[in-house]
């Protein structure tokens, strides 16, 4: 047999004759590079990536032509081994210096090393040799997208925004683009064109693939949200080992050995809030460790962290296969993601069940569609009685609030004056500290109304993206709102950050997705939080905290009743005053800043999971 017949029938996806023509020609000339090639290449194109290797390593050593230096790239890429990919990628682009492909894919290895602005150069070397990126195993749809990705990360989210919709324009159902141009036109706030998108968005995702932390921002329905999480993770899995089956039961005395993993133990608001309750777990029943595959900022933060468990393990630079082969040895019991379906999570960690019970908790407001999660933690606001059908693992609903909070986080002791944040002294000062994409145009039409209805007052934003804020502030004059009215605060460090709120007057909430650790921030610092409880997770937590801390009369059901209360509270100063006072007692007396006993609760449920599953008992909701 030939092995130009066996290129054709890897043409064909006829794997087996490939791999079969390829070894009896390795047999007869050992060491025959074309040979070498074509045996990589079928197994590549099968999935099997570690088996790939060898052959297209020993084909590189020996043969220049174009193409194997890319699939061995392409190989290390997929095995998630960043700096072999882009040394072999490196390799290809210099010997054939004009292969658009080598350029997107050594660009995708960059990305992924989070070093943008060289992916970007890539990504576009890419699309100069090639404008309509017509080689063969790519299309145009492609490259913008991967294009959109660096701009995104990068914050140039209008760029982002016009790269997706060249993808969309090219592949209307290419996974992921749509939802990376609605998140694209949610962070920068431009939104002429996002109702349709997400029309269509919502409409595809039991379909075509979609990030599930988009969906979360503007959807409203949390069985959506679960049908989105299902075809993601099936996705995100394909080509990797299929999931693993739960381990049967096997019991030992002593301590519980639970495990937190997570990309954010560092100045992150998930560190933030969990700091705490890592060092306040009860020893003797728990031994307690991390498990961070994020960068390590050298910040006090982070040295807070690594103090705090029992064991710290830094995996950011290894490998999936390494971080599972870590938590075997280590033997652990309760693996804890504080990631789900957000940036940098390690899915295929958790598909491998490294740990018998695996709880989804705190990092993202929803399911992860996955059956190799067991539990999620909650409360009964965030996840009502009867709406567990809206979740692939069992309900544990906690007493009070299932956000944990630090009560030990500081404060400044100094705050800035008005002048030197750029209020107006004198005026009433609404506030929201959310990041951009949370800002939607139905929550900032009730926003422009509240500023033409009291005379004076101004809108205090963080300043997260210069697209955002030119938008956001040409919306306000679209509305005949001076947008010198919106003022913009730059990011500070934490402690610094907390003290500004003291110079605001009330904390307005965004819909459908709430704030989350902003809305612990703004009541830690004793700013009055006003929330619309929505339909889902994301959209319930305002009202989770403020039921919590024990002001539910800020909770309100609609945005109409969300704007003729805080019109009310900003025209009325006796009634926002003992909204003020009544925090300022309840956030030492209330559950939502009791660690200690948040604390206490959450290992009542980590003991339930693990009683059951000794007993050889399925995972099950419950509430404790």
């Amino acid at each position: 047999m030939s092995l130009q017949a066996a290129w054709q029938a890897l043409d064909r996806d006829d794997f087996r004759f490939a791999e079969r023509t390829a070894q009896e020609a390795l047999s007869r000339t050992p060491g025959d590079p074309e040979a070498l090639f074509l045996l990589g290449s079928t197994r590549l194109f099968e999935g099997r990536y570690r088996d790939a290797l060898a052959p297209l390593a020993e084909a590189a050593r020996t043969d220049g032509r174009r193409g194997i230096g890319y699939r061995l790239g392409h190989c290390y890429l997929a095995l998630g081994e960043l700096a072999k990919a882009e040394e072999a990628l490196r390799r290809e682009v210099g010997a054939h210096p004009d292969y658009a492909n080598a350029h997107n894919t050594l660009g995708v290895a960059l990305a992924n090393q989070q070093r943008h602005e060289a992916a970007l150069e890539s990504f576009l070397a890419a699309l100069r040799l090639d404008p309509n990126h017509a080689e063969a195993g790519s299309n145009a749809a492609t490259a913008h997208y991967n294009l959109g990705m660096a701009l995104r990360a990068l914050k140039r989210h209008e760029e982002a925004a016009a790269s997706f919709a060249r993808a969309v324009a090219l592949a209307p159902r290419m996974p992921y683009a749509l939802g990376n141009l609605v998140h694209a036109e949610l962070a920068a706030c431009r939104w002429q064109d996002l109702g349709p998108h997400i029309e269509t968005l919502r409409a595809q995702v039991a379909q075509v693939p979609a990030a599930p932390f988009t969906l979360c921002l503007v959807s409203s329905s949390p069985d959506e949200q679960r049908r989105c999480a299902e075809v993601y993770v099936r996705d995100a899995l394909t080509g990797k080992p299929p999931p693993a089956t739960r381990a049967a039961p096997a019991p030992h005395a002593g301590r519980i050995r639970l495990a937190y993993l997570s990309a954010d133990f560092h100045e992150h608001a998930t560190a933030v809030l969990t700091a705490r309750l890592f060092e306040l777990h009860e020893r003797k029943d728990f031994e307690v460790i991390g498990i961070s595959y994020g960068p390590d900022d050298g910040s006090a933060l982070r040295q807070r962290l690594v103090q705090a468990f029992d064991r710290f393990a830094d995996v950011e630079k290894r490998s999936d296969a390494d971080v599972i082969e870590l938590m075997r040895e280590l033997r652990v019991d309760i693996a804890v993601d504080l990631k789900g379906h957000t940036r940098d999570a390690r899915l295929g960690v958790f598909s491998q069940r490294p740990a018998p019970i695996q709880v989804n908790y705190l990092g993202y407001p929803g399911t992860m569609g996955a059956d190799f999660f067991d539990y999620i933690v909650a409360d009964r606001t965030v996840i009502p009685a009867g709406e567990e059908r809206a979740y692939s693992e069992a309900v544990v609903a906690l007493p009070g609030s299932y956000q944990v909070n630090d009560a030990t986080r500081p404060i400044a002791s100094a705050t800035p004056s008005r002048a030197a944040m750029r209020l107006p002294d004198g005026a009433f000062v609404f506030c929201c500290f959310n990041n951009s994409f949370k800002i939607t145009p139905e929550v900032f039409e009730v926003w422009m109304c509240l500023l033409a209805g009291v005379p004076g007052s101004v809108l205090w934003l963080l300043e997260d993206n210069r697209d955002a804020r030119r938008n956001l502030e040409q919306a306000a004059a679209s509305r005949r709102v001076d947008p010198a009215r919106l003022v913009f605060a730059e990011r500070v460090p934490h402690w610094e950050h907390l003290a500004r709120h003291r110079l605001a007057d009330l904390f307005l909430d965004t819909l459908p997705y709430n704030a989350h650790t902003t809305a612990s921030d703004a009541l830690w610092a004793g700013l009055p939080l006003l929330t619309c409880r929505g339909t889902t997770f994301a959209g319930r937590v305002g009202a989770s905290l403020l039921n919590a801390v024990g002001l539910p009369e800020l909770v309100t059901r609609s945005l109409g009743e969300y704007q003729a209360l805080a019109f009310r509270l900003a025209t009325n100063p006796a009634e926002l005053k003992a909204l003020r006072d009544k925090l300022a007692r309840n956030r030492t007396t209330h559950p939502l800043f009791d660690t200690q006993r948040f604390c206490g609760q959450l290992e009542t449920a980590y003991r339930r999971m693990w009683d059951r599953y000794q007993r050889g008992e399925p995972p099950v909701s419950f509430e404790v």
